[in-house]
């Protein structure tokens, strides 16, 4: 029986998280659940699946949750340190890792210190401490499994003897699929007149609004890439991008002899998850079998950075190391918050992230306080270039 805590419950890989696990009921316990702000989404999950503890944001949201339990033997806290417990518990065996953005590092972290089986959804884990965060996981002995659909097929296309080190496996390059987002043929004169409704309607995949934006930016592709990097140790030069549409294939590697293995699979986030959480065996994770004969023509296209400025102001940051990726993902968050209300325009994006790139110094990753400062730092910069955008 593997227990499991799922830190983001309700967010979308949460839900798919759980769908995986009801159907496994011999295999897994959830042992903590956590959610940001939607009490009465956790509530409901609490009672189906019956963690021994909920995490919530904020003082408010615990008393609620509280009282939407009543008379069930769950505990209920909130905060930061509260996350970062039931992350490192010992009652605990694996942590899916869900939260988005910044708020998931300091949980992520304390799972990898913990020595725990991470299931890593949260890419900005690697992207602002990347080093940091591999040299934890290291140093006590965790396993880390990634869930991005791309990183995960990368995972399961590298030789089983793979130790991240990708000239002595042969890999010649890594190939990250990329849909395209919503716009991908849009004409790009016309993306200042984008909506957020319309930039949350992507294609293939159901996914949270912010993930959403940031996959009609590619600036979720352009994370990804930094993410590759850690996860795969891989330099930026090996490391490319590819448009597939269709996202059936969700990521392949190149090897020196001039095969190209890829995964395939229906674009479907449980399949991944299932994968992780029964990793190195397979489990049913509800997902359809892909039918081959009725996929029709696969098409493949190189990046346009004019369309998507954001993919290339992330190879940039992964370029300049140290705390850039920090500096880009928050000033990333900012922006596409601002955008999501409508206090900046889509193409408004690129321009508060390399505006704060370009007028913001970043430095050496040390350790977590050097990664926060510059975050913080970032966000500052990255509210008032959002402010200045607004009264403009």
């Amino acid at each position: 029986m593997q227990r499991i805590t799922i830190l983001g419950a309700t967010g979308s890989i949460g839900v798919s998280t759980l769908d995986v696990l009801a159907r496994h009921p011999g295999q897994y316990q959830v042992y903590a659940l956590s959610a940001h702000s939607r009490v009465e989404e956790l509530a409901e999950q609490c009672r189906r699946f019956r963690p021994q503890r909920a995490v919530v944001g904020s003082p408010q949201a615990a008393a609620e949750l509280s009282r939407l339990l009543a008379g069930l033997p769950v505990e209920v806290s909130h905060g930061e340190a509260a996350l970062c417990e039931i992350a490192s518990s010992p009652d605990t065996d694996t942590v899916m890792a869900a939260i988005v953005g910044a708020a998931g590092l300091a949980p992520a972290l304390a799972a990898a210190r913990a020595g725990k089986k991470i299931l890593l959804a949260n890419k900005e884990a690697l992207v602002m401490s990347g080093q940091l965060f591999m040299d934890a996981v290291r140093e006590h002995k965790a396993t880390l499994l990634p869930i991005d659909s791309e990183h995960n097929a990368i995972f399961q296309s590298l030789p089983g003897t793979y130790a991240r080190d990708p000239a002595a496996a042969g890999v010649a390059k890594i190939l990250l699929t990329a849909s395209g987002g919503p716009f991908l043929t849009r004409a790009v004169e016309t993306l200042e007149e984008v909506t957020p409704e319309e930039a949350c309607k992507h294609p293939n995949w159901s996914m949270g609004r912010k993930i959403s934006v940031d996959s009609a930016t590619m600036m979720n592709k352009g994370l990804e890439v930094i993410e590759a990097h850690w996860l795969f140790g891989a330099p930026a030069d090996l490391i490319e991008v590819v448009i597939h549409p269709q996202s059936v294939i969700h990521s392949m590697v190149s090897y020196t002899d001039g095969s190209v293995l890829a995964q395939l699979g229906n674009p479907d986030m449980r399949t991944p998850i299932a994968h992780a959480l029964a990793y190195p065996e397979r489990i049913a994770s509800g997902v359809a079998q892909l039918d081959l004969t009725s996929m029709g023509a696969l098409q493949f296209h190189k990046p346009d950075y004019v369309r998507f400025p954001c993919l290339k102001l992330a190879f940039d940051a992964l370029c300049a190391g140290g705390t850039a990726p920090a500096l880009l993902n928050a000033a990333n968050e900012i922006a596409v918050e601002a955008f999501l209300e409508r206090r900046i325009g889509f193409r408004d994006i690129d321009r508060v992230v390399r505006r704060v790139m370009d007028e913001n110094a970043h430095g050496a990753a040390h350790d977590i306080a050097a990664v926060m400062d510059q975050d913080t730092q970032a966000r500052r910069a990255a509210q008032q270039v959002v402010a200045g955008i607004t009264r403009s």
